[in-house]
């Protein structure tokens, strides 16, 4: 598979990642993290977005592996 898009939407997130393995122009390989508006909530009064290179996600997903490990029941937060 050389390229895709998937992304996964929260109730407050939208979390997206592009691939494209032989593409080598800045930008072709992207996580993005971006807030939805939420009603009546403090703390997303509008929408941000986060882009980061699909290294920088990876170091993100190692910190977050490392320090929320998995517990088997992932409605346990």
């Amino acid at each position: 598979m050389s390229s895709y898009n998937y992304s996964k939407n929260t109730q407050r997130f939208q979390f997206g990642i592009t691939r494209n393995d032989t593409a080598k122009k800045a930008g072709s390989n992207m996580f993005v993290i971006s807030t939805n508006p939420y009603e009546g909530q403090k703390y997303a009064t509008g929408t941000t977005q986060m882009n980061m290179t699909i290294k920088e996600a990876k170091a993100l997903q190692g910190f977050l592996n490392h320090r929320l490990p998995v517990t088997g029941d992932s409605d346990n937060v």
